[in-house]
């Protein structure tokens, strides 16, 4: 689902972040002066904001990097290259996840399939929560996976795909980054990213999983203020030159499907030790909601199975499966 391409040849215009006339950028799409400010005024939508100067024009408030799929394919690795079998990128989208799920069922669309959007209209978060996503912004992506073993062959893997996601981000020099459980990447107590893993098929057959990554790279304050949690992104983290979204989503697809490769031989117990190095959450109260009930007590840990372990008021441990609650940290 394209935008529409007079407001995309504005966007790429102003990519470079500099200051262009709206005579210049008038001239560049053949329409008035008047049809530039209309269409300068329907960026807000999109999540992108721009400044005005009386006699230098107009210009985005940063500059903008397009994802590329020759830019992005150029930076794979080899195992990357041998299990990726399809990638598109998406000016807009719904959700990169859903688009992955119907290609899957109705199109049967290869494992190792991905794809990625510059912005989603209803891109969405564990337990339905609408997930934010500006134009041009942040990395929204999707892949498909196969697993022929059934439902069990995928347990642990989204604290799979979270290691992939740490290893990724520190290979690209960001090292203050952990691992929330059972799905979220955290940055000094503020959420970085998330993951939304959603399993079809047979129980004990073929099955796909859909592999969901919405990470923050710049998350504009206007577009954050219905976020009811602390947030943080990329960034605010990197110090000097950022690398570029196109090497940050090439990254992450060598490490994703890397990590993919290995949890087919070894299951989560091969990324345990790990996660758990990356855990931000160990030794912290902790407050677990299960349907209307709640529970407070200490994080343990997870166990060699990935279940978050919870040391509750009165001494007792209790363990806990992925997608069966959710929780925040509490006061002491």
């Amino acid at each position: 689902m394209p935008i529409p391409e007079k407001q995309k040849k504005v966007i790429s215009l102003l990519a470079d972040g500099k200051f262009h006339s709206g005579t210049e950028l008038a001239q560049a799409l053949g329409v008035s002066r008047s049809a530039i400010w209309k269409h300068l005024q329907g960026l807000e939508e999109v999540g992108l904001y721009h400044t005005a100067v009386n006699g230098k024009g107009y210009r985005l408030e940063r500059p903008l990097e397009f994802l590329a799929i020759p830019e992005i394919t150029a930076l794979l690795n080899d195992a990357a290259r041998s299990v990726l079998t399809e990638l598109e990128i998406h000016d807009q989208i719904d959700s990169t996840n859903r688009y992955l799920e119907e290609r899957a069922s109705q199109r049967n669309a290869a494992s190792g399939s991905a794809c990625l959007a510059e912005q989603q209209t209803a891109g969405k978060g564990r337990r339905g929560r609408q997930w934010v996503s500006p134009f041009g912004s942040n990395i929204y992506l999707s892949l498909l996976w196969r697993f022929q073993q059934g439902y069990a062959a995928t347990s642990g893997l989204s604290l799979a795909m979270g290691v992939a996601v740490i290893r990724a981000l520190r290979e690209l020099g960001v090292s203050s980054v952990g691992l929330k459980w059972p799905n979220d990447i955290y940055s000094l107590g503020r959420k970085l990213g998330g993951i939304l893993i959603e399993v079809s098929g047979e129980a004990d057959g073929p099955c796909h999983t859909i592999i969901g990554l919405g990470l923050n790279v710049y998350l504009p304050e206007q577009q954050a203020t219905g976020i009811n949690q602390e947030w943080t992104d990329l960034s605010r983290l990197v110090t000097g030159a950022f690398p570029g979204r196109n090497r940050l989503a090439a990254g992450l697809l060598n490490h994703l499907l890397g990590v993919l490769l290995e949890f087919e031989q070894t299951g989560i117990a091969g990324f345990v030790d790990e996660w758990r190095a990356y855990d931000c959450l160990k030794g912290q109260p902790a407050r677990l909601y299960i349907g209307g009930q709640q529970l407070d007590g200490r994080v343990l840990g997870i166990d060699d199975s990935g279940l978050l372990l919870l040391e509750l008021a009165d001494g007792r441990i209790q363990a806990f499966a992925s997608g069966e609650v959710s929780f925040r940290p509490s006061s002491p």
